[in-house]
C-alpha cells in the first residue's frame, strides 16, 4: 500500500502555490503615481533644471 502521506503533503504545496494570492506586492510604477512623491520630484527637477541654466547662461 503506497504512503499518502507524502502524497498529501505534495498535494497541498500544489495548491498553496498555484492558489492566487489576495494581497499582491505593489510595485515601483504604484509608488510613481503617488501625488506627493510626483510634486517631490518636480521640484527637485525644478532645481537641477535652474542650477544648470545658472551655469550654462550666468557664469
Amino acid at each position: 500500500m503506497p504512503d499518502t502521506t507524502q502524497l498529501d503533503a505534495q498535494l497541498k504545496t500544489r495548491q498553496s502555490e498555484t492558489a492566487p494570492t489576495q494581497d499582491e506586492p505593489r510595485g515601483c510604477l504604484f509608488a510613481l503615481s503617488q501625488p506627493p512623491l510626483m510634486i517631490f520630484l518636480a521640484v527637485i527637477g525644478c532645481l537641477l533644471l535652474m542650477a544648470s541654466l545658472h551655469d550654462l547662461l550666468l557664469l
